[in-house]
């Protein structure tokens, strides 16, 4: 039997579409939450231990689109108000520029139910932090003594065997910045830094990209690098001989946080989802090999080869003001990817 539509009927059909469509896309919503991840490791792990146990406890899909600070930015300004995933995962740079334009919803720690678990210095009226991160100096004790600070980098043994990377990443633009402090700059002025690079340049082992920088320590191409000790974890656990030394001047601090993306319309699943990240299971997880993830809940106990004992020692640690670094790091980065190239 077929049917046939009179112009009347299909242009009440046409009408009833646009209502009905926008209801079937909440209904299909209504069981997901979908998040900006950090390609690579950081989806990776999110996949295998954050998804599982929101879909059981909740019964939420975890979706995810793979975007860089950077992008994550990019792609919700350019979203003209429909948010295109409901939470963002960011450093301190990106975030304070997402802060700066209105892109998150105001948050509420008191939704999470492992909000006592979290130090104070983690939650604000933004967000939470959901990994923390101990930037210093990493180096092969199998070929190079312990530097003991970032001044020796520039120096014999070390230099020639310097892997050097940029401000392309956050652990890369805060060891510059404490590079150019020992020699006189600021956290506003990385010229001491550039300068005292530019000398010995020809001696430096490797210029490298941030993601590289890693795989040319395993190989031997370098044996000393400024990094994370998320870093010299993983190498380690791949049988690499390398070693965190703290500086002299301190290690630096900094979190990676979650955010509610402004008008988004599944808040109650985002927050579902920010506390199975933060929960002490998931944290724990996340410390184990192969994501070696420092743990922002005070439940779960550190890791061995951290240079603190719990999170509260952080506070003593560098930090840096990224309202006053966000506008000059631009300029930075293209400085040394011009100045620096080997």
């Amino acid at each position: 039997m077929s049917i046939t539509l009179t112009r009347r009927a299909a242009l009440l059909a046409g009408l009833a579409a646009p209502a009905f469509a926008p209801s079937l896309a909440r209904a299909q919503r209504a069981g997901s939450v979908t998040t900006a991840i950090y390609p690579g490791a950081w989806e990776e792990a999110f996949r295998e231990l954050v998804a599982p146990p929101l879909k059981r406890q909740h019964n939420i899909e975890l979706e995810m689109q793979g975007l860089f600070a950077v992008d994550q930015i990019a792609k919700f300004a350019a979203s003209r108000g429909a948010p295109p995933f409901d939470c963002f995962v960011l450093d301190p740079g990106p975030r304070i520029t997402a802060i700066d334009r209105g892109m998150f919803e105001k948050f509420e720690v008191s939704k999470l139910t492992s909000r006592a678990a979290l130090p104070g210095m983690l939650v604000d009226d933004w967000g939470v932090g959901c990994n923390a991160q101990v930037v210093g100096v990493a180096y092969n004790p199998k070929k190079l003594p312990k530097p003991t600070g970032y001044a020796d980098l520039l120096k014999d043994p070390w230099v020639s065997r310097l892997g050097l990377t940029g401000f392309g990443t956050t652990f890369g633009t805060v060891s510059l910045i404490e590079l150019a402090k020992v020699f006189g700059g600021s956290e506003t002025n990385i010229e001491p830094a550039l300068a005292e690079l530019k000398k010995v340049l020809p001696k430096i082992a490797a210029v490298s990209s941030p993601a590289a920088l890693p795989g040319l320590f395993q190989q031997g191409q370098c044996d000393v690098i400024y990094t994370n000790t998320q870093t010299v974890t993983t190498l380690k656990d791949r049988g690499v001989d390398i070693e965190f030394a703290v500086p002299s001047t301190g290690a630096t601090a900094f979190f990676t946080t979650l955010h509610i993306a402004k008008g988004c319309e599944n808040i109650e699943n985002a927050y579902k989802y920010i506390d199975i990240v933060v929960g002490r299971a998931v944290q724990d997880a996340l410390q184990k090999a192969p994501y070696n993830f420092v743990p922002v809940n005070t439940g779960v106990p550190l890791g061995a080869g951290l240079p603190m004992k719990s999170l509260a020692e952080m506070s003593s640690f560098n930090t840096h003001d990224w309202s006053k670094i966000n506008p000059l790091r631009g300029g930075w980065i293209e400085r040394f990817n011009r100045e620096m190239a080997k």
